[in-house]
């Protein structure tokens, strides 16, 4: 069994944990240090694994790179329009910009692939490293190559051991510090161990597909809500246009839904049937798909410290997105910047304690980062507290949108629901952050789900075309899924567990929620042995976890997938 050492590893080869290693080369850079940095990737290339919308605040990328308009930094556009759009069912409304959530105004910032980035930043730190002497600073970046398990010594972190062949034999990887930034599947148990944990994190999930179109788009950008999320669960459509005649379209649905058959997939889908989008895809073809999980929480769900001995956390391991603004990645860059500072100055010092690299936290709490993440500290929680916003006069306006249009129609609701103003500014001083109620603390989103849920059929759009709709089993398909023989990287710790689970969700013929909330129809309830049973198509697997955060019992766990297996979102 090999052993290998590092001065740092990186877990995670996304664009926070890759923000982090390019801080630290430029400081080594800087001060002419002597430095071994390792970044672990399991996807088959940088990238494969990664997927966001993105429209960001570039302010984190001038600071990484500088001359990032002219570097070859992947841009898809600059928004040029901007609008937050309500659907009814058959009609749209560009909410006025008077009236428009001034942190969804998105003019001015850069239209991103998140996949393409993160491919982007691995190739440019390899190049920036040939420009060194080798003897100094040197950077390895492994694809393919899974952490699997946390390293401790005397409890401190001390590196991680990566399945890279899926064979039973581990390298181990030491390093003084070591990054995760692995959205949870290693940095969960971090934190677990650790009691860092101030709250339980509100999850969502986001499906996205992009298609090639007829027309040109790019630099318009939209957010929308209303149809077709009208059952109480939070969330909402976004469409970006990219270069070359390409859409992103996608919607994000709350994990802490009453409905245990949110069927992510298909709410996508229902978007499209919609005729704004059925207008802008006409003519088009579905390019890619993908879904990866979001928290949203924000403020009160990160954890109670950034660091422990011998390693921090970073990114969406963190939870520093900002679901008011839909800011995730500018983040999550961010806090791989101020760590790797941090990290730096801790290898300078030759200490790598919880007290020194504590101050990571400090930095960035104390930065913009954590004055935004305050100021939205109550947004999701409004809706929790107001769930009429979304079970009931949301849904009044869309049908009233659609048979009055925008004025008449939200005259009408409000007449039918008087409660409806008032309601709405105190929901409005909570998203604010102008209403304190103190520390909030959340449930796990698993205990939302109502077995005896009753779903109100969804009425369709009129006239879409069937043949730009797709199928889960179809749709899955344009994600690049790849699977080796024997990788069985979803835990089902209990069979007979899964099986009461399915009876009891089974009271209105509801499936599990790992069945229902799926976005690439892994999970099934099979007949077998004359009963119902568990039964799961690994090898659709896009490795986005939403099962293992939905499940009610706690019976499954999504491991990283190895030797470069999973998805392939390139351009996602």
């Amino acid at each position: 069994m090999a052993k290998i050492e590092y001065d740092v590893i990186v877990i995670g080869g996304g664009p926070s944990g890759l923000s982090a290693a390019h801080r630290i080369v430029d400081l080594a850079i800087e001060n002419k240090s002597k430095l071994k940095v390792a970044v672990f990737d399991k996807g088959r290339r940088f990238g494969a694994h990664s997927m966001s919308g993105a429209v960001s605040n570039p302010r984190s990328i001038k600071k990484l790179f500088p001359d990032y308009e002219t570097n070859g930094f992947p841009i898809e556009g600059v928004c040029s329009e901007s609008y937050v759009t309500f659907m009814g069912k058959q009609s749209s409304w560009n909410i006025p910009s008077i009236f428009s959530p001034p942190d969804f105004n998105k003019k001015g910032y850069l239209i991103l692939s998140q996949s393409n980035v993160a491919k982007w930043m691995a190739s440019h730190l390899k190049e920036k490293v040939k420009t060194l002497d080798y003897r100094n600073t040197v950077v390895d970046l492994y694809r393919g190559f899974t952490a699997s398990e946390i390293i401790y010594e005397n409890g401190a972190v001390v590196g991680v051991k990566v399945d890279n062949t899926g064979e039973p034999e581990r390298d181990n990887c030491y390093a003084k510090i070591t990054v995760f930034a692995d959205k949870g599947f290693l940095s969960q148990e971090l934190i677990a161990k650790n009691d860092l944990a101030n709250s339980s994190q509100t999850w969502a999930v986001g499906t996205k597909e992009i298609w090639k179109v007829e027309k040109d788009y790019s630099g318009k950008v939209w957010h929308t809500l209303g149809y077709p999320l009208l059952d109480g669960t939070f969330g909402g459509g976004f469409i970006y246009g990219l270069s070359g005649n390409r859409l992103a379209i996608g919607m994000v649905s709350g994990l802490d839904s009453k409905n245990p058959n949110i069927q992510p997939p298909q709410v996508l889908q229902n978007l499209k049937k919609h005729p704004m989008l059925q207008k802008m895809i006409a003519g088009g073809t579905v390019l890619s798909y993908a879904a990866a999980v979001i928290p949203e929480a924000g403020y009160y769900a990160v954890p109670k410290e950034f660091a422990v001995d011998g390693a921090v956390i970073v990114g969406d391991a963190l939870g520093v997105m900002d679901i008011k603004g839909f800011s995730g990645m500018d983040k999550a860059m961010e806090s791989g910047i101020t760590a790797g500072e941090t990290i730096f100055e801790a290898l300078q010092k030759g200490d790598s304690s919880t007290k020194l690299l504590g101050a990571f936290k400090e930095k960035l709490m104390n930065g913009w980062v954590g004055k935004e993440l305050k100021e939205a500290r109550y947004f999701r929680h409004a809706f929790g507290v107001h769930k009429e916003l979304l079970s009931s006069y949301i849904p009044s306006f869309v049908g009233n949108l659609d048979s009055f249009g925008p004025y008449i129609g939200g005259l009408v609701t409000i007449l039918a629901s008087p409660q409806a103003i008032p309601t709405a500014i105190s929901a409005k001083k909570m998203m604010d952050g102008k209403a304190d109620i103190g520390e909030i603390s959340l449930k796990d989103d698993r205990t939302a789900s109502d077995p005896a849920y009753k779903p109100e059929p969804l009425s369709e759009p009129a006239g879409y075309d069937k043949k730009s709709i797709y199928s889960t089993a179809d749709v899955v398909f344009y994600a690049n899924t790849h699977y080796h023989d024997g990788n069985e990287h979803i835990e089902e710790f209990d069979s007979e567990t899964c099986s009461e689970c399915i009876e009891k969700y089974g009271i209105n013929n509801n499936p599990p929620p790992c069945v229902g909330d799926c976005t690439a129809e892994v999970h099934e309830v099979a007949e077998k042995d004359g009963g119902k049973r568990h039964h799961m198509n690994l090898e659709n697997c896009v490795q986005c976890r939403t099962c293992e955060l939905v499940c009610p019992e706690k019976n499954l766990k999504v491991n990283g997938a190895y030797h470069g297996s999973g998805p392939d979102f390139a351009g996602m």
